[in-house]
């Protein structure tokens, strides 16, 4: 099997897409995607664009993809983070994840930025025994946090803004 590793396209985000809603699956939130193909490439390839993508080809076809940003550490500077990283189940174990994930720390070493940082579900154990392995540090200590449009609304209107 050869593997390619290469920057997405705008013709790749169907692929991209996909992609994601299988990672959606595995991650037992199926219904949680909500962006179409058309949201991934006016984000990923306009004028300012609010991603970088990385897909990995296996005898030609798209099987795997890692998608990063830019964001930016009081402590540290400009850092990049990493969204996803997904290889179709078919396809795991034959060294495409690991390849998309060089690449991630290749791209985070030539932007010079003096951190990569990502999260891992704690029930996958594989993921992030693989990402210790690696020499990354899988912080116990700190918890996600997140609000949804939803609750943000609800948390503006409480305030009187909306």
């Amino acid at each position: 099997m050869e593997i390619n590793i290469r920057d997405a396209r705008k013709e790749d985000m169907g692929e991209v897409l996909e992609l994601i809603q299988e990672l959606a699956v595995f991650e037992k939130e199926p219904e949680a995607v909500i962006i179409d193909e058309n949201d991934l490439i006016r984000d990923g390839f306009g004028e300012h664009p609010a991603f970088h993508c990385f897909v990995a080809e296996a005898d030609g076809k798209i099987e795997g993809m890692a998608l990063v940003y830019y964001r930016y550490s009081t402590w540290k500077g400009k850092t990049v983070h990493l969204e996803d990283l997904i290889v179709r189940e078919a396809f795991r174990g034959k060294g495409l994840g690991s390849a998309l994930y060089t690449e991630v720390i290749k791209y985070a070493a030539s932007e010079k930025v003096k951190r990569t940082e990502w999260v891992v579900l704690n029930w996958n154990k594989d993921a992030a025994d693989f990402y210790r392995r690696s020499g990354a540090d899988v912080m116990e200590d700190w918890d996600t946090v997140q609000m949804d449009e939803k609750a943000m609304h609800q948390f503006l209107e409480k305030k009187g803004i909306l």
